[in-house]
């Protein structure tokens, strides 16, 4: 009964973003910030009606597990994400896909509060990632978004490699054109 159920979800999903495939764009290009767990300059833009590509550059905080421990994670970081997005209602829009996040991320590793005996650990980052959010086309050259990015990374430097499930919600603003 529960898989009948989550069925019927993802149809009814599909079908309400399906339900604007005649309709324009909302705009061309947009550009803007980010602000969440992945602080970024963003911009957007639209290869057909319903296909837009956004690339993300900036500044993400993780808290990440692998095996036995928790790593704090940061990293600049390069994301961009292919999307389908579907319209909803007059002004609001629905987005679903994926990309990749490419960069340079480091931790601090240190005992106590005094950091006493700290060193900090530096590492290349690749992952990737899941993309679902909803977006608001204001009748001004504006938009809001909110956005949840599930994902899989993994770190590697010379002396070790790990991976870790990597997320983000995100909250943004641009400006269209």
């Amino acid at each position: 009964m529960k898989n009948f159920q989550k069925h019927v979800m993802i149809f009814l999903l599909v079908m309400g973003m399906a339900g604007g495939v005649f309709a324009q764009a909302p705009y061309k290009h947009s550009i803007g910030v980010t602000v969440g767990n992945f602080e970024a300059l963003s911009y957007k833009t639209f290869c057909t009606n319903h296909l837009a590509l956004q690339l993300d550059l900036g500044y993400k905080y993780t808290v990440g597990a692998s095996r036995h421990i928790n790593l704090y994670i940061n990293s600049l970081e390069l994301n961009p994400n292919l999307m389908y997005e579907g319209h909803f209602t007059k002004g609001l829009y629905g987005f679903i896909g994926g990309g990749v996040s490419l960069g340079y991320s480091w931790n601090y590793w240190g005992y106590g509060w005094d950091w006493v005996g700290t060193y900090r650990s530096d590492y290349g980052k690749f992952g990737v990632n899941g993309i679902l959010g909803l977006e608001y086309k204001f009748n001004i050259p504006l938009t809001l978004q909110i956005d949840f990015r599930p994902g899989y990374g993994m770190l590697f430097n010379e002396d070790v490699d790990f991976n870790y499930f990597d997320w983000s919600v995100n909250a943004g603003v641009r400006y269209t054109f």
